[in-house]
């Protein structure tokens, strides 16, 4: 066999030991201060930008503020407010008619008109149709939660202020709207007595009700339809100039009488 050149050998060991070389250079991980420092500082960047929301501060602080309870002729309605900086910002119905066909009115009725409420911000809101009873005594509450928020208002507003005459002003405020219940004499009527007592705040009736009414037979079913609506109108006329209810004449004139009896004791 023929032998190979020495020289021969030496360019072959020589361009194995460059290639070798190569590639281990092109194997050699990066150490590049700037490149590390880059992809450490990322994960810190994140974590600043999710920590930004949690430590950021709340709303304003918010007061809840709940009307008078009023009752209709299907049940009880009572709304209470959520108020921010001076305005509405929830409006829900803490109590409302319930069972048979109430139910499904009061689904319809209540959330528009706690929608209305917060875009009026205020009690001038309309009915719902198909709920005229429901409506008209979640207005009466809400007015009656409107009144309250603006007296917590001005009794806040009386407390800040400076100088002994201030302070005096605070409590006679506070007196005004201090609330008193009276309750009238009682009506003789040909089914039974009468007796009104009403709730009285900053010279309004914020609340009408029949402590006692003719009972037993058919005058169950007539004061059961008359009664409610005579306290609704009670608060809303805030004197006893209102309609006798239609098939209760009796018990309409006899809480009239009471209820007139009331407002005597009450100042007028």
């Amino acid at each position: 066999m023929r032998k190979s050149h020495p020289l021969r050998r030496v360019v072959l060991a020589t361009a194995a030991t460059v290639s070798g070389v190569v590639l281990l250079l092109s194997l050699k991980p990066s150490s590049d201060p700037a490149s590390a420092s880059a992809a450490g500082a990322a994960p810190s960047a994140a974590a600043a930008g999710q920590e930004s929301p949690q430590g950021g501060t709340g709303a304003a602080g918010a007061t809840t503020v709940t009307g008078d309870a009023t009752q209709t002729q299907y049940g009880v309605v009572q709304v209470r407010l959520t108020v921010a900086n001076g305005k509405i910002t929830q409006a829900e119905a803490v109590q409302a008619p319930k069972g048979g066909t109430s139910d499904q009115k009061t689904a319809l009725s209540v959330p528009q008109l706690n929608k209305e409420t917060v875009a009026a911000q205020s009690a001038n809101i309309d009915s719902v149709s198909g709920a005229t009873y429901t409506s008209t005594g979640y207005k009466q509450s809400l007015q009656s939660a409107l009144d309250k928020m603006k007296e917590t208002a001005g009794a806040t507003g009386a407390s800040g202020s400076s100088g002994s005459s201030s302070g005096t002003s605070g409590s006679s405020g506070s007196a005004q709207a201090q609330a008193k219940t009276v309750t009238g004499q009682v009506a003789q009527t040909q089914y039974g007595p009468v007796q009104v007592r009403i709730t009285v705040s900053g010279g309004k009736i914020t609340k009408a009700e029949a402590v006692q009414a003719p009972k037993g037979g058919t005058s169950d079913q007539k004061t059961a339809l008359s009664v409610p609506k005579l306290n609704q109108e009670a608060v809303a006329a805030g004197n006893a100039n209102i309609d006798s209810v239609s098939g209760a004449t009796y018990t309409s004139t006899g809480y009239k009488q009471s209820l007139q009896s009331a407002l005597d004791q009450a100042g007028g």
